[in-house]
């Protein structure tokens, strides 16, 4: 069984993961009201994502005897500068969910929670993943700059990401 202060992280990322998914829901509401449905479905995408990762933590906390505690978060940012902004404030936010992840891992390390530590490394490699195809996308971007054309072949590309809950 982990701390009372391990307990507490692994319910503020469940709060967090749920925000990321409030986020990316409004991102995929900037997006369409630009017209760029394809990069709306990414986000819509995304926040399912997200939403999946929150319950890994739910359903982990609950499998360890803890207990869940679902709290509040701010109004997520809602307008933007241009679809480059917006990746860009993707990235930013997934590198301080990344750091969030390395601080639950070195506390359960701390605490010799090996539990704890085997359930983090999942998280840890996705953060990898999640970094990357931001990253992927903004040198897209940037590459396109103005060219309206190639920005709508991308915002077509956008349109065909699914995602399918990993098999557990």
């Amino acid at each position: 069984m982990f701390s009372d202060k391990l307990q507490a992280e692994l319910n503020q990322q469940i709060k967090e993961e749920l925000y990321s998914s409030q986020i990316y829901l409004a991102m995929a509401a900037y997006c369409a009201d630009q017209d760029l449905d394809g990069f709306a479905n990414f986000f819509k995408v995304q926040a399912e994502e997200e939403k999946f990762h929150a319950m890994k933590f739910f359903n982990f906390i609950n499998e360890m005897g803890g207990r869940v505690l679902i709290t509040g978060f701010p109004d997520p940012q809602n307008e933007y500068d241009s679809i480059l902004d917006v990746y860009e404030k993707s990235l930013a936010h997934e590198k301080m969910v990344t750091k969030r992840i390395y601080k639950l891992m070195d506390l359960a390390m701390d605490e010799r929670e090996h539990a704890t530590i085997s359930f983090l490394k999942w998280f840890i490699d996705e953060q990898v993943e999640e970094e990357a195809m931001f990253q992927g996308v903004i040198k897209k971007l940037r590459l396109i700059g103005k060219d309206v054309n190639a920005l709508y072949m991308l915002d077509n590309e956008m349109a065909q990401r699914t995602w399918v809950p990993p098999a557990e």
